[in-house]
């Protein structure tokens, strides 16, 4: 059943069943090196240093976290968020979404406006 499996499905079976130790590092690396693939891949117009630098910004938010059943949770959903975006699950949207700097706001958070907001305000909620 293995051999029918895609390559980034059978890349990431390898680097979980291989033990590591640093199990973050090895997901950095590999991440890393698909990047320019899936630039090509979604036709994404952003040079590879800066779609390496929003991810990196992503593995530095979650840096702080000690909890191995958290850090083992979150290494598995990034090995998922590869394999389904080498194997084209992602829409270009979402990806580009993940890959931009920007800081968004949360939720209902960035819908609200006060009473006083300008045009510009209102315009600049990002939807």
């Amino acid at each position: 059943r293995r051999a029918n499996m895609p390559i980034a499905l059978q890349l990431a079976l390898k680097a979980r069943a291989t033990a590591s130790a640093n199990p973050v590092a090895r997901l950095y690396r590999q991440v890393m090196k698909e990047v320019p693939r899936i630039l090509t891949i979604y036709d994404i117009d952003m040079p590879k240093a800066e779609a390496q630098q929003a991810i990196r910004a992503k593995f530095n938010e979650y840096g702080k976290i000690k909890d191995d059943r958290v850090t083992g949770m979150l290494i598995e959903k990034g090995y998922m968020d590869l394999e389904e975006t080498c194997l084209q699950h992602t829409q270009r949207s979402h990806l580009l979404r993940s890959l931009s700097l920007n800081i968004e706001m949360q939720g209902s958070a960035r819908k609200r406006l006060s009473a006083d907001s300008t045009i510009d305000e209102q315009f600049a909620r990002g939807y």
